[in-house]
């Protein structure tokens, strides 16, 4: 089955920016979805069980805090690699069974994201 990366975050510049940073890993046939609020990336990831999932903090309908406890929360969910991705300098607290994998603070290194999404995989892409 293939893999697929779900990015969640209102900020369409910034989905975009994401899917460029990936873009090398649909040449080794993962899928990149994108969602554009909490409430769709929620619904997308129920629909289809991401393998990784970028989530931006602050989020009209739902923020990304919600949906990671949302998820974490469920036991069909609660192994979803979560990155949470956020403009802000101090994140909400999270209980110690919904903690997201990683927190990224915004402006983010696009190496960086690579780098998870690499390990998180298991694809290395060998970009050297």
């Amino acid at each position: 089955m293939t893999k697929n990366v779900l990015i969640v975050d209102d900020e369409n510049y910034i989905r975009l920016l994401l899917r460029r940073t990936l873009e090398d890993f649909e040449f080794a046939g993962v899928e990149i979805r994108m969602a554009s609020d909490g409430q769709a990336g929620l619904d997308a990831a129920r629909e289809r069980r991401p393998d990784l999932m970028f989530l931006d903090l602050m989020m009209p309908t739902m923020d990304g805090h919600q949906v990671c406890l949302e998820l974490k929360g469920d036991p069909d969910y609660r192994d979803i690699p979560i990155v949470i991705l956020t403009a802000k300098g101090q994140l909400p607290t999270f209980p110690e069974n919904a903690q997201p994998e990683h927190c990224l603070t915004k402006p983010f290194d696009p190496d960086q994201i690579v780098e998870l999404a690499q390990a998180i995989l298991g694809i290395d892409l060998d970009l050297d």
